[in-house]
């Protein structure tokens, strides 16, 4: 039988109390969930219309709660035993004290998680919290620019089917409470000065920069998207070719580098200038965010996966473009990984090491399948990787993208095909349509006498 506890709240349907529930956890230090359609007992009870009543939980909790907790909470349609339950996951925000708008900041609208039950804070709670509320927030904090475009973030949440109509900004809380442009704005806009750049040296040391990108200067979605673009070039693939199986190891394990740059960007203290950095080394990566963990996370919640947005305004982007899955879900996979030995975690910023894993060693299996799987995962030049992925094959550019295992559409166009269709080594399959959707790609002699070079050099 499931029961309630400090971290999770049953309700069997909806009621006047929710908002209560909610201000609750998020006033509390871990957060919570909110699970609806099962009764105090743990029965399983299920819900109508659960499409319906999450467009009702989101426009309530959006409307009478404040400060905005927008980028604090998710609504999940989930199935438990054939039926329909709504999950509300909450986490802990950083402007505490956060209370019912009706009521405001007093004994009757602020509350706090304590055991099972949603229990009103003192006067002396509430003057406390508020004392020592972060009031330097990107949220809070003006665009050091007046002219910024959207047009970058418009795409992308169109490519999801969403559309960012003429209020969007206010929607997405990228204004300052005197209505003016905030950082984070500035942050999601096309152009900014904010510089975020991957390094690359030639040992375990930063005495010998081999490479230096800068990724920045635009949109954060655009520039996250870059860099893991990057990262994967940078990220080889070993391969052995054996009998009968083939064998594969990652240099970095892709999913916690995802989740690692992921955080970085999303989470890093911005309001003093600072930007994450990503450093590759001769044996390891690196993984820099400033500003330490968020106000009211210590290291037992942090590796918990209790989440506390720092910059809410960019996590309920990230979120919006299904970037970020769910709140909290990035440190446990991290953890499942590399361990917590991985982080370091100080005052001033949180670094992630990940050590390079081993080649696997050589079975003597070498044949012209294993040399051009190898040059393709262990070039760092895009043209030469698209080369030797496409090989013999005539590809579309969506299914050669996806041999590449590259996410971002414009990254790939530019530093991939189209800097091969330059230097002549693809073309087009129906060259007089370019745009055609049955349009393909295939080497030209040229670029089947670079693949036999790249093959004979691996």
């Amino acid at each position: 039988m499931m029961i309630e506890n400090h971290r999770i709240e049953y309700k069997r349907e909806l009621t006047d109390g929710l908002e209560k529930e909610v201000v609750a956890f998020l006033n509390g230090r871990e957060g919570g969930s909110i699970v609806i359609g099962i009764d105090d007992s743990g029965k399983i009870v299920g819900v109508a219309n659960p499409d319906q009543l999450q467009l009702i939980i989101k426009d309530r909790l959006k409307n009478n709660i404040q400060p905005s907790i927008m980028g604090l909470f998710e609504i999940l349609h989930e199935m438990s035993e054939g039926r329909n339950v709504i999950r509300i996951a909450i986490a802990v925000g950083s402007e505490k004290p956060y209370h019912l708008k009706k009521f405001g900041m007093t004994e009757k609208g602020c509350y706090v998680r304590v055991g099972s039950a949603a229990e009103p804070m003192t006067q002396e709670m509430i003057d406390a919290l508020y004392s020592r509320r972060v009031r330097n927030t990107i949220g809070r904090m003006e665009s050091t620019r007046l002219d910024l475009g959207f047009e970058q973030l418009k795409i992308y949440y169109a490519e999801r089917g969403l559309v960012l109509n003429s209020a969007f900004m206010k929607t997405l809380e990228l204004l300052t409470p005197e209505g003016k442009a905030n950082y984070a704005a500035y942050l999601l806009a096309d152009e900014n000065g904010v510089s975020i750049q991957v390094a690359k040296y030639a040992d375990t040391t930063r005495v010998q920069l081999v490479e230096n990108i800068d990724f920045g200067r635009c949109s954060l979605v655009k520039a996250y998207k870059n860099i893991l673009d990057r990262m994967n070039v940078e990220n080889t693939i070993y391969t052995r070719i054996g009998v009968p199986l083939r064998e594969e190891r990652q240099m970095i394990n892709r999913l916690a580098m995802r989740e690692a740059v992921v955080n970085a960007i999303v989470h890093n203290d911005y309001s003093n200038g600072s930007v994450p950095k990503f450093e590759f080394f001769s044996d390891r990566l690196e993984i820099t965010s400033a500003g330490g963990l968020p106000h009211g996370l210590d290291k037992d919640d942090f590796f918990a996966g209790h989440s506390v947005p720092r910059n809410k305004e960019i996590m309920r982007v990230f979120r919006d473009l299904e970037i970020v899955e769910h709140l909290g879900s990035g440190i446990p996979r991290i953890l499942e990984a590399y361990g917590k030995e991985a982080f370091t975690i100080s005052q001033n910023f949180v670094r992630l090491v990940f050590p390079y894993a081993e080649k696997l060693p050589a079975n003597g299996g070498s044949s012209a399948t294993q040399s051009a799987t190898q040059s393709a995962t262990q070039s760092t030049d895009p043209v030469h990787r698209l080369i030797v992925a496409l090989g013999d094959d005539s590809l579309s550019s969506g299914a050669l993208r996806e041999r590449l295992q590259l996410s971002h559409r414009q990254s790939f166009r530019e530093l991939y095909l189209h800097a091969a269709l330059e230097r002549e080594l693809i073309e087009m399959t129906i060259p007089d349509k370019p745009s055609s959707r049955l349009q393909q790609y295939r080497l030209t002699p040229k670029g089947r006498k670079l693949l036999k070079n790249l093959n004979k050099e691996h």
